[in-house]
Order: C-alpha cells, then sequence, then structure tokens
C-alpha cells in the first residue's frame, strides 16, 4: 500500500477575512474527509499539520523520521506567498530526509486524490 505524507497548515491558525463562514473546525472536517477519499482509494496516509509559529520544521520531521513516504502532497496554504520561506524549508527537508518520496500539490482540497494519483 503507497503511503502519503498529506502536509498542511493547521486551520487552527488560518485566517481566512474573505471567508468569515469557514471556521477551523469546518475546515478541518473537509481535509478529513479527502484524506478519508484518499484512504478509501488505496492509500496509506499520515495528515502533518503544522503551526508555522510552532517549529513546523520539527513535526515534520518526525514524521519523515518515523515512516517511509512514498508520496508528500502540499497542500495550497503552504504553497501561499505568506508561507514562502515555510515552503521552501519543508521542501528542502522532504528533499534531504526523504529523497524518493515524489511531491505532489493540489490545486484546491477537493483534488487531492487526483495529485497523489498523478505521482503513486
Amino acid at each position: 500500500m503507497p503511503t502519503v505524507l498529506a502536509l498542511g497548515l493547521d486551520p487552527a491558525c488560518v485566517e481566512l477575512p474573505e471567508a468569515p463562514d469557514l471556521s477551523p473546525d469546518l475546515i478541518r472536517a473537509f481535509i478529513d474527509s479527502q484524506l478519508e477519499r484518499l484512504r478509501s482509494a488505496g492509500y496509506e496516509v499520515h495528515s502533518c499539520l503544522v503551526d508555522p509559529s510552532r517549529d513546523p520544521e520539527e513535526l515534520t520531521a518526525r514524521y519523515l523520521q518515523e515512516h517511509a513516504f512514498d508520496c508528500v502532497m502540499f497542500g495550497a496554504g503552504i504553497r501561499s506567498p505568506a508561507q514562502l520561506m515555510l515552503f521552501e524549508k519543508l521542501l528542502n527537508l522532504i528533499h534531504m530526509r526523504a529523497p524518493k518520496a515524489k511531491l505532489c500539490f493540489n490545486t484546491t482540497p477537493a483534488d487531492t486524490l487526483e495529485a497523489v494519483q498523478r505521482w503513486v
């Protein structure tokens, strides 16, 4: 069974002033539903939701140490312009610690499965 690390921002630390109806709990429930979709398609999935202010590299490194991943899926929040430095650090960390893992990027949370399927 292919193993996927789903890497994204913790909804509790994301502010969406343009979408005030999206609570952290609602965002987390949507993320969880998409990860379940991956699992239903036959992938072993580990979710790593990071808070940029709480040593995200350490948390990600722990996941990479505990599991061998076939693919790392980067969520859009990590790829936002505001998170560019974090994105760069995490890319390099994965390159060093999991050099054989394929990297993929969803265009919306709803196409996470398709992003993974392009590479694994």
